[in-house]
């Protein structure tokens, strides 16, 4: 009976969590000009205009460059960070680990503002590279608890088996510790890239008009215009969110498949 009322609980938990995204996705095919129930019609016109237009094309484009970006800096880093903290104990692994994961608890708003006080300065308020280092700054957080998730599923006695062998320790970790970490780091680039183009309060304060982001660009016409084509870019994230998290389940079930090795 408690397994049931556990099932039932987490049952309406997931609806409760989904209702709003279902309500959301068929109006981004609604042929009306006004986000209503019921539909007039079925039309792909938003989504043409989200292609057409240059506002929004600029907007995608941006979310590319400055969201592949900082994949690639907070894969770097994160993954730096979770080596250099791998094994390591007392006071100053834990401290070291406190101040990697700050940025994922501190207020973004807060970061917001200290980053447009100290960029400001350094002359990277807006500019891409500014909205990048950024982003990155939000990003590492993941990937350092991806990579270092992967790092300690590793069996140390395949790196002394390397070591025994006589490969050196930049050999060992190209050829081992970096192969069996692989999908935790690609899992982290994937978390990386989902939260720099979801992240708004931060390009907010430190992009200018030529980094308007896609998310930025949906928080000005929600408030200057609201239209379906708001609907579209919605579904446009759902589903590349989806598409992204399906790909990480596959990274981490392809390393699980790896390590148990195939079924006899």
């Amino acid at each position: 009976m408690l397994r049931l009322w556990k099932l039932a609980f987490g049952l309406l938990a997931v609806l409760f969590l989904l209702v709003p995204m279902f309500a959301i996705l068929p109006l981004a095919f609604n042929d009306s000009s006004i986000l209503t129930y019921p539909m007039t019609g079925v039309s792909m016109r938003w989504f043409s205009e989200l292609v057409e237009e240059n506002i929004w094309r600029r907007a995608i484009l941006n979310s590319l460059i400055i969201g592949l970006s900082t994949a690639v800096f907070a894969s770097v880093l994160g993954t730096l960070a979770a080596l250099g903290l791998r094994g390591s104990t007392g006071r100053l692994a834990r401290f070291g680990n406190l101040i990697f994961l700050m940025p994922m608890v501190a207020p973004i708003v807060v970061l917001g503002v200290g980053m447009q006080l100290m960029f400001t300065r350094l002359g990277l308020n807006n500019t891409y590279l500014g909205v990048i280092i950024a982003h990155t700054v939000i990003s590492v957080p993941f990937v350092v608890i991806s990579v270092s998730a992967a790092l300690a599923g590793i069996d140390p006695a395949l790196e002394r088996a390397s070591a025994n062998l006589g490969a050196s320790p930049r050999a060992t970790f190209v050829h081992v510790t970096l192969p069996l970490a692989r999908p935790g780091i690609l899992a982290g680039a994937i978390f990386a890239l989902a939260t720099s183009l979801d992240e708004v309060v931060l390009t907010l304060f430190l992009g200018g008009a030529g980094q308007r982001t896609l998310a930025r660009e949906m928080f000005a016409q929600l408030r200057e215009n609201l239209t379906p084509v708001i609907a579209a870019v919605s579904f446009v994230f759902i589903v590349g969110t989806v598409c992204l998290g399906a790909v990480n389940v596959f990274l981490r079930n392809s390393r699980r498949f790896r390590a148990e090795g195939p079924a006899e």
